[in-house]
């Protein structure tokens, strides 16, 4: 009979199987990682399509066919005629020749040509990886759960340019932030399980200091989610064009038409003073709040290394993004600096990720 192992060779054989698990699921989970760079560049273009006024220019939703763009005279000058159609072109554009409209043709035709490349980039490597069984089941079940995500944002992207194609040019406020939050979510997805598949050994906390600490990293991802939407509702009005000062508004702490739209609940959607002041409050709140988490997971014993070095890039990557939105308000919303601060946006977000998910139960 074989001899048993000692105990020390015993307790060796899990940590190995472990790391052997580890090793494969690498590739998987780098391919989740490409996925969400490729959704962090989906973000921006979009930025840039709606800034550049280019997200009206295509006037049909064709997944198949309008993978193609124009390729002769003829058919650039149908999707011109429909787009002449429009309330844009009505309204805001007029007279605008081919040249013109092939401008703004483009990044709207880039920016659905990238969600087309990112539901490629996500389907096939996760058919391959299921077929060789590389992916376990549960995980599987995620993943084809985030595929129809991605599925439901192409439709919503859609319907948000629809409400542009009727009456006002501009899309809704409620239809592009809902578009941003789909996004949001499926980034987050994507790169929780990337990360749960590199570091699948979670921390043992009970502490009631650690568990606070938990929840509190799990409340600043909350409220960086909520700042990107108040973000999306300043965009979808167009209130960065409106107080253009800082740190007060047109010389008001809280500006006295904060209210001035009845019902009261309605000025947090259409009333330009209020969408931007909950934007800057919730900004003011964290550059207190992620600050506040840093020092309490450096005074928390127990915690992984790893969540402290996260909060402390969370803190840099807040301090930048406040930078480049003061910026972006005092200027006057420059589309250099409005993309930088959506991307600023998804960092920050993917930053409080990080360190959420190295303090997941």
């Amino acid at each position: 009979m074989d001899p048993q192992p000692t105990a020390p060779a015993a307790a060796v054989i899990p940590r190995a199987a472990a790391l052997a698990g580890a090793a494969a699921a690498r590739p998987v989970a780098i391919w989740l990682f490409v996925c969400c760079a490729l959704v962090f560049a989906m973000v921006v273009v979009g930025g840039v399509t709606r800034l550049s006024h280019s997200g009206l220019s295509i006037t049909e939703w064709q997944p198949i066919v309008g993978a193609l763009p124009p390729l002769n005279d003829g058919q650039w000058q149908e999707a011109f005629a429909r787009y002449r159609q429009t309330p844009e072109y009505r309204q805001v554009n007029p007279g605008m020749q081919l040249a013109g409209f092939k401008g703004i043709f483009w990044w709207e035709y880039g920016h659905r040509l990238l969600g087309r490349v990112i539901g490629a980039a996500f389907l096939l490597p996760l058919l391959w990886f299921a077929l060789r069984r590389r992916i376990a089941r549960a995980t599987a079940w995620k993943l084809a759960g985030i595929f129809a995500l991605g599925g439901l944002q192409g439709a919503m992207g859609w319907y948000m340019v629809q409400s542009g194609l009727v009456d006002d040019p501009r899309v809704s406020p409620f239809r592009l932030t809902a578009h941003l939050a789909l996004a949001l979510v499926i980034f987050a997805a994507m790169l929780w399980v990337g990360m749960s598949l590199l570091a699948p050994q979670r921390p043992a906390l009970a502490s009631p200091a650690q568990l606070a600490a938990r929840r509190f990293a799990r409340a600043i991802v909350a409220l960086v989610f909520v700042m990107a939407l108040t973000g999306g509702f300043v965009a979808g009005i167009r209130a960065g064009f409106a107080y253009n000062t800082f740190p007060l508004m047109n010389g008001a702490l809280v500006p006295p038409e904060i209210f001035m739209i009845e019902p009261w609940w309605k000025n947090f959607f259409w009333n330009m003073a209020t969408v931007q002041f909950d934007h800057r409050l919730i900004a003011w709140a964290l550059a207190l709040l992620v600050p506040a988490l840093w020092w309490r997971l450096r005074r928390t014993e127990g915690l992984p290394p790893r969540a402290r070095t996260g909060a402390l890039l969370l803190c840099a990557l807040v301090a930048a993004q406040i930078a480049l939105g003061i910026a972006t308000l005092l200027l006057a919303v420059p589309l250099p600096l409005a993309a930088a601060h959506q991307a600023g946006a998804v960092l920050v977000f993917a930053a409080a990720l990080n360190v959420a998910h190295a303090l997941r139960q």
